[in-house]
């Protein structure tokens, strides 16, 4: 299929694929994409190890910070970098989903490398069974001393971890009973990991799992009606067969691929935006055992998945990634200032690798105040509004390459070029007001300097309107 002959409605499907399952595209890799069947396309995200790994070690060389960091703020530009140009964009998608579901941060670990090993955890088994996933979790350093399961001992129990893997990890509040809570916690005694020598002098070392039997609970437990000398490994296999976890994480997996729901704290007493929608999920979670890339599967392939366009407000990094998407302003390589990513993300109100509590994130509308709002609009008008940046200068060849235009006709090639953007009657109103005036430039739309000025200008009114901040 040649590039001519992609229908509008194809474009725009794949482009909507591709801001769910990674972090939007380049004009170029959209088209490429679009030019096969909608299935491939599918298959070929969901196995991310059939393409090269993501392109990190050209970092080190600008962040040499990266080699000992003790606080995230190297950690998380090194990861919006690899967002943003990553050949294997859905695994990169799962690994920020599962943060928002297993949020756990560096504030209170203050060791570099665990928060970094525990993206990478997160990176590597996204797609596998949700059983080994738990079990990745429940033996990650990083998780252990952010909700103290190093302080759960066998003759003196912390519960904190047995409850957080039922009530936000992996059951939701009403499946399970202080009980199960209890046993859980002992069950899990004598799992922690082994101290990390102080990265000065010496540099970067990993923290690692460790288990002591002698300070397990070895007794008769009882959990989710099932007994025995239960272990952490138990658990979690009895976890992944109940009920309520297939529909929790099918409304986690909605919330974040399909369309905003209602907070978690709410979704025990509030009905899914879809049950019909979270119940197809539930089912692939169940008949697959608990296989996240059959479950998955099933998610991209769906109607209701297909016909949800623009119904999730972009969390920040959602946000920042796809304006570097359209930019291209990191695709040959990384920028200087990508290490203030940190903090032009903080006012946006998500810090990556630091969430506020072990709730995470709220999601949806919430990510919106005014002074939020403030913050995402400068940073997408920023970098968008750069004559010079790659992929504003591709739009600006592509616009000239198809001759004069009448304004209504400029802002739907524009909208189109900016990610299949679909607005409202007021905003495209707007914009076509806009582009039938003189320009600022005081120059007409063209191929190089002074019309790319041009249509950097338009693109900023573009990226600043209410529906660039859903994906």
């Amino acid at each position: 299929m040649t590039t001519a002959s992609i229908s509008e409605g194809r474009l725009a499907e794949t482009a909507h694929l591709l801001r769910r399952a990674g972090l939007g595209s380049t004009r170029g890799e959209l088209e490429a994409y679009a030019s096969r069947p909608y299935a491939d396309i599918v298959e070929e995200l969901l196995h991310p190890d059939r393409s090269p790994e993501a392109p990190d070690d050209l970092l080190s060389r600008y962040f040499p910070a990266l080699v000992t960091a003790e606080s995230p703020i190297a950690w998380v530009a090194r990861w919006v970098y690899r967002m943003a140009t990553t050949p294997r964009p859905l695994q990169e998608k799962m690994a920020l989903f599962w943060h928002h579901v297993f949020a756990t941060a560096w504030f209170k670990l203050e060791h570099g490398p665990a928060i970094e090993a525990h993206v990478d955890m997160l990176r590597r088994e996204g797609l596998s069974n949700f059983r080994t996933l738990l079990l990745e979790l429940s033996k990650d350093p990083a998780m252990i001393f952010w909700l103290d399961n190093c302080e759960n001992h066998g003759n003196a129990p912390n519960e904190n971890y047995g409850r957080e893997l039922l009530e936000l990890f992996s059951m939701g509040i009403g499946n399970y009973s202080e009980t199960d809570i209890k046993n859980a916690a002992y069950a899990f005694t004598g799992w922690t990991f082994r101290q990390p020598i102080p990265l000065y002098p010496h540099g970067g070392h990993d923290a690692t799992f460790l288990y002591r039997p002698e300070d397990h609970d070895d007794s008769e437990k009882q959990f989710l009606g099932v007994s025995g000398r239960l272990q952490g490994e138990d658990i979690i296999d009895e976890i992944v067969r109940q009920e309520g976890t297939a529909r929790f994480i099918a409304r986690h997996l909605y919330n974040f691929f399909v369309a905003d729901e209602a907070q978690v704290p709410a979704w025990s007493v509030q009905e899914p935006r879809d049950p019909a929608a979270v119940e197809t999920l539930a089912r692939a979670f169940r008949d697959s055992d608990a296989d996240m890339r059959q479950v998955m599967r099933v998610l991209f392939n769906s109607d209701f998945f297909k016909a949800a366009r623009f119904q999730r407000v972009k969390c920040p990094a959602e946000l920042v990634a796809g304006v570097f998407k359209l930019t291209e302003e990191l695709h040959d390589e990384p920028t200087s200032d990508l290490i203030n990513i940190y903090a032009q993300m903080t006012p946006m109100g998500q810090k990556l690798m630091d969430p506020p509590s072990v709730e995470g994130w709220h999601t949806g509308k919430e990510w919106i105040d005014s002074g939020t709002l403030m913050e995402r609009v400068n940073f997408a008008v920023e970098h968008v509004g750069d004559p010079s940046a790659p992929g504003v200068r591709a739009i600006a060849d592509r616009v000239a390459a198809q001759g004069p235009m009448e304004p209504e006709a400029l802002v739907d090639t524009l909208l189109d070029l900016a990610g299949t953007l679909e607005v409202g009657e007021t905003t495209r109103t707007a914009l076509v007001e806009a582009a039938s005036s003189p320009p600022a430039s005081g120059n007409g739309n063209g191929a190089n300097g002074d019309g790319a000025e041009r249509i950097a200008e338009l693109l900023r009114l573009v990226v600043a309107t209410p529906e660039y901040q859903f994906a």
